[in-house]
C-alpha cells in the first residue's frame, strides 16, 4: 500500500499474524496493494521488494528481522531507494490481542514514516596501545592474547604471587592508577607506586624502587582489577573495558572487543550545545546547574558563564537535554521536535484508526526491545492499546515528550527502564514527577505517568496488563515547533484547555524550570543588577526611566537574579502560569528619575540620590562647603565642576618631611643616652 508518499510492504509472516490487508489500509488511510498482503516477503515473495525498489519511491518494510537480507538485495541491485524498517510483529502481531491490533499497526507505520535528521559525528583515533591493568597472573594471560594485534603494556597493582617470567616479551610494570581522564585514543593516567621489574626475579616477580606521580598515555584500558572503576558511568566510556576478572566468559568478550579497537571510529555528536543560551553563571555568580547534576559520565564541566560538554566523553544518555531549561544542551538523537513529531504521528494515527485509551510505552533498543521480543515469543505479547516507541535512551525524554503525549491523546504513559545496573534516573524521575504534578493539578486522575523498572518480560507484561483502562484527554493535532521549552509550553496550554479542573496557576516542585519571582519592591533600590544578570530577558528595564519589569513565561528559575541581588529581595517561586499574563511584562517597581541639578539630565532614582546625600552631608570631609551638590549631578557635570573649581593640589600646607628608619633609630639612641646621663660620643 501507499502511505504519505511512501510505498509500504506488509507481511503476515507465514500467517502467524492475523492481518486484514483491506482493514489495515483503511485504518492507515492508504491505498491498498492489488496483490494484497505478503505471506513470505523475505523468501518466496521477495519479488515484491524488488519491484518496489524499481519504482524509486521511498519504501517502508514492516519487518526488522530480515533487514540484513533486504539491505543485501538492495545493494546487489545498486538501488539508492531510501528504505526504512518497522517492527509490527513482536510489537503488535504476535500478541493475544492481535485481532484488535489494527489501529496499533497503523500507528506504528505512521510513526515510522516520520523523517529523522541525520546525526553529525566526531572521530576518535586509536593506535592500538592498550594498558592491561590487574593484580595477578591472569592479567599476563589476557595480555598475551592481545599481543598479536595490539601494542600491550601490563600494569600490576600490588601484585602478589605473580611468578617470575622466563621471557620478558611484554612490558610489565608495577603501579596504582590514582587519576584517569580521556577516552578511546586519548587516555591520560597518573600512577603511584610505579616501579620496573627486577631482572633477578626468581620465584616471584619482584620490583625495584617505586615512585609516585608517574604519568602514562594509552588508547585502550582493559581493567581486570575488579575494584572501583576508574571513571563514573564506566560502561559509557569508550575504550575503557572493565569485565569481572572472575568471569572467564566476560573477560573473553572484553578481549574480543579490545582487539577491534584500533583505527578510526566515528561517534555520534549527541548534544548540540549553544553557549549563548546557557544560564549556568554570570559575573562569577552560579545559577543553573541542572545538567551538571544529572550527567553520569562527567562530560559536562563549568566553563565561565556557561558549561562545556566534551563530545568524546558524552555517553549519549540525553539527561542534559531533558532537564536543560533553555535547550542550550540540545539533544540530537533525535531532536526533541522530531521525537515529539513521532509521538504525534503515532497517537493521531491510532486515534483516527479507531483506537482508544492508548498507553504510550517509551523504551530503548538495547534493553526494552529484547524484553518486548521475549514477551511476544513466550508470553501474551503487548496489549493492543499499548503503543511502543523506541528511543535511543529513555533518559533523553523530558516533560516536552511526556506532556506532548497527553496533549496528543495518550491515556497513560510508561517508561521502561532496567531493573539492574541502571544508570542514574534522577533526571528522568524529576521530569516524570513534573508531568504528574501538572496532570493532577489540572484535575486528571493520578497515576497516568509511571516508570517500569524490570529486566523480566513477565513482569513487564504484568505491569502493562494491570493498567486500568481510562479515557484520554481530548487530543490535539497541532504541529510541534521550536525547542523543548516551546514544546512543553504548547502541551501545557492544550492540557489546560481540556482539563477537568483548569486553574490559573499551579505550584511546581523545587527545581522546575517554570516559575515566578517574588520581589520585595520596598527593599528594591532599582539598581537593576538583576536585569544584567538575567540570561533569558525575563527581567527587563526601561532606558527612559527607572523601572523593573518581569515576564514570567521567559523565567527558567536559574536563580542568577536572586544570587546577584545586593539587597537579597528576590525569591524563586516554581509554578506554571496558564494565563495570558504569563507572556506579558509585569511592572515590579517604578520610581521618579532624579534630574541633574546642573544640566537637568535624568539619572538614577530620586530616592537613591537623596538617601546618599542624607548619609554623606555634613558627615564626610570630602562633602563639606557645598561639595555635596556634586552627588546631585550626573557623571558629566561632576567632571566639569571639578575642573572649573581650579583646585591646586600644591596649595595646601607643606607636607612633612619623610622619615626613615635611621631617623627613628637616632631618636631612640638619643633618648637612651639622656636616660642614662651619658653624653653623646
Amino acid at each position: 500500500m501507499r502511505l504519505d508518499g511512501k510505498r509500504v510492504l506488509v507481511c503476515n509472516c507465514e500467517g502467524t499474524m492475523p492481518l486484514d490487508g483491506a482493514a489495515l489500509a483503511r485504518a492507515c488511510g492508504a491505498t491498498p496493494d492489488k496483490d494484497g498482503l505478503a505471506t513470505q516477503l523475505c523468501r518466496a515473495e521477495l519479488w515484491r521488494f524488488h519491484d518496489a525498489l524499481k519504482s524509486g519511491e521511498p519504501l517502508t518494510v514492516a519487518c526488522t528481522q530480515e533487514q540484513p537480507l533486504f539491505e543485501e538485495q538492495r545493494e546487489e541491485r545498486g538501488s539508492d531507494t531510501a528504505v526504512s524498517y518497522v517492527n509490527i510483529r513482536e510489537t503488535a502481531g504476535w500478541s493475544s490481542e492481535a485481532q484488535a491490533a489494527t489501529p496499533k499497526i497503523a500507528a506504528l507505520l505512521a510513526a515510522a514514516a516520520v523523517p529523522v535528521p541525520a546525526l553529525p559525528a566526531v572521530t576518535m583515533t586509536s593506535q592500538g596501545i592498550v594498558l592491561v591493568y590487574g593484580r595477578d597472573e591472569r592479567v599476563i594471560e589476557a595480555a598475551r592474547q592481545l599481543a598479536e594485534r595490539l601494542d600491550v603494556t601490563i600494569m600490576l597493582d600490588k601484585p602478589k604471587d605473580v611468578p617470575g617470567q622466563p621471557l620478558m616479551d611484554l612490558p610489565i610494570v608495577q603501579g596504582r592508577i590514582v587519576g584517569a581522564r580521556g577516552h578511546l585514543g586519548a587516555f591520560e593516567l597518573v600512577v603511584d607506586d610505579y616501579a620496573l621489574p627486577m631482572p633477578s626475579s626468581r620465584r616471584q616477580l619482584a620490583f625495584g624502587p617505586a615512585r609516585n606521580g608517574a604519568s602514562s598515555r594509552c588508547d585502550i584500558i582493559l581493567d581486570l582489577t575488579g575494584g572501583t572503576p576508574l571513571f563514573p558511568a564506566h560502561e559509557k566510556r569508550d575504550g575503557y573495558l572493565r569485565p569481572d576478572p572472575n568471569d572467564p566468559a566476560a573477560v573473553q568478550r572484553a578481549l574480543f572487543e579490545a582487539s577491534d579497537l584500533k583505527g578510526s571510529f566515528e561517534k555520534p555528536l549527541y548534544v548540540d550545545f549553544h553557549a549563548e543560551l546557557c544560564t549556568h553563571s554570570r559575573s562569577k555568580k552560579t545559577g543553573c546547574t541542572r545538567c551538571l547534576d544529572v550527567c553520569p559520565t562527567g562530560a559536562i564541566t563549568p566553563a565561565g558563564d556557561h558549561v562545556a560538554i566534551d563530545p568524546y566523553i558524552c555517553g549519549g544518555c540525553g539527561n542534559c537535554g531533558a532537564v536543560c531549561p533553555t535547550s542550550a544542551a540540545d539533544y540530537r538523537m533525535p531532536p526533541a521536535a522530531s521525537l515529539v513529531e513521532q509521538v504525534r504521528a503515532l497517537l493521531l494515527a491510532y486515534r483516527e484508526a479507531g483506537g482508544r485509551q492508548a498507553v504510550l510505552l517509551l523504551h530503548d533498543a538495547k534493553h526494552g526491545a529484547p524484553l518486548i521480543d521475549a514477551l511476544s515469543r513466550y508470553g501474551d505479547g503487548l496489549p493492543a492499546r499499548v503503543l511502543p516507541l523506541a528511543v535511543h535512551a529513555v533518559t533523553e525524554c523530558g516533560a516536552a515528550v511526556f506532556a506532548s503525549a497527553f496533549a496528543y491523546g495518550a491515556a497513560d504513559l510508561r517508561v521502561l527502564a532496567p531493573g539492574k545496573q541502571r544508570e542514574d534516573l534522577g533526571g528522568l524521575a524529576q521530569q516524570l514527577a513534573l508531568t504528574e504534578t501538572i496532570l493532577v493539578g489540572l484535575g486528571f486522575e493520578a497515576g497516568r505517568v509511571g516508570l517500569i523498572e524490570t529486566d523480566d518480560p513477565e513482569q513487564l507484561g504484568a505491569a502493562l496488563a494491570a493498567l486500568t483502562p481510562r479515557e484520554a484527554p481530548a487530543g490535539a493535532s497541532y504541529l510541534p515547533m521550536g525547542r523543548s521549552r516551546d514544546l512543553t509550553r504548547m502541551a501545557f496550554r492544550h492540557l489546560h484547555k481540556v482539563a477537568p479542573q483548569p486553574v490559573d496557576t499551579l505550584a511546581l516542585p523545587p527545581g522546575a524550570s517554570f516559575g515566578n519571582l517574588k520581589i520585595d519592591a520596598e527593599g528594591c533600590t532599582l539598581c537593576l543588577s538583576c536585569v544584567s544578570a538575567c540570561p533569558t530577558g525575563a527581567l527587563s528595564d526601561d532606558p527612559e526611566r527607572p523601572r523593573l519589569s518581569f515576564t514570567e513565561d521567559a523565567c527558567v528559575q536559574c536563580g542568577l537574579c536572586r544570587n546577584t541581588c545586593p539587597e537579597k529581595v528576590i525569591a524563586l517561586e516554581p509554578r506554571v502560569n496558564f494565563t495570558e499574563a504569563a507572556v506579558t511584562a509585569r511592572l515590579i517597581k517604578e520610581e521618579e528619575p532624579f534630574h541633574c541639578v546642573r544640566c537637568g539630565k535624568a539619572f538614577g532614582t530620586k530616592s537613591t540620590i537623596e538617601r546618599i546625600v542624607a548619609q554623606l552631608e555634613g558627615k564626610h570631609w570630602m562633602y563639606q562647603s557645598g561639595a555635596i551638590e556634586r552627588v546631585r549631578m550626573c557623571g558629566d557635570c561632576r567632571i566639569i565642576v571639578q575642573s572649573e573649581s581650579r583646585i591646586d593640589p600644591y596649595a595646601g600646607a607643606p607636607r612633612p618631611e619623610i622619615r626613615t628608619t635611621d631617623d627613628y633609630l637616632a631618636e631612640r639612641t638619643a633618648a637612651e643616652l639622656k636616660a642614662s646621663g651619658k653624653k653623646p660620643s
